[in-house]
């Protein structure tokens, strides 16, 4: 049976090509190491999921779309600063702001084109 084809990196503008079940080429895999650790070995264990049910439960509006006049449902916890795998940080409630999806990847996507800090 033949084996699939090569894909390309899917780091941006990065044309090489790497075996299917892979998502970043060697040079790569360094610049995205939220992709490789799962999502409870970064810190969204259980605990992370009652916290952030009690939090979004006592702020159920975006923050960001409540400040242009729209009212529209929380569903995710947002770290106003980045925590970059500092446990202070990642639990300190005062850093947390309730945002939708759309407004937190819009942040996330222009935060991570402006890398300042590693994990």
């Amino acid at each position: 049976m033949p084996s699939r084809p090569d894909i390309p990196c899917k780091h941006p503008g990065c044309p090489k090509l790497i075996p299917y079940k892979e998502r970043y080429c060697e040079e790569h895999k360094a610049l995205h190491p939220e992709e490789i650790r799962s999502a409870a070995k970064r810190g969204y264990d259980r605990r992370w999921q009652k916290e952030r049910k009690r939090f979004l439960d006592s702020n159920p509006l975006c923050e960001r779309c409540k400040a242009e006049g729209r009212y529209v449902k929380a569903t995710v916890v947002d770290h106003i600063i980045p925590h970059r795998g500092n446990q202070s940080l990642f639990w300190d409630r005062t850093n947390w702001q309730a945002l939708c999806k759309h407004c937190h990847d819009v942040k996330t996507m222009t935060e991570d084109a402006n890398i300042e800090y590693g994990y």
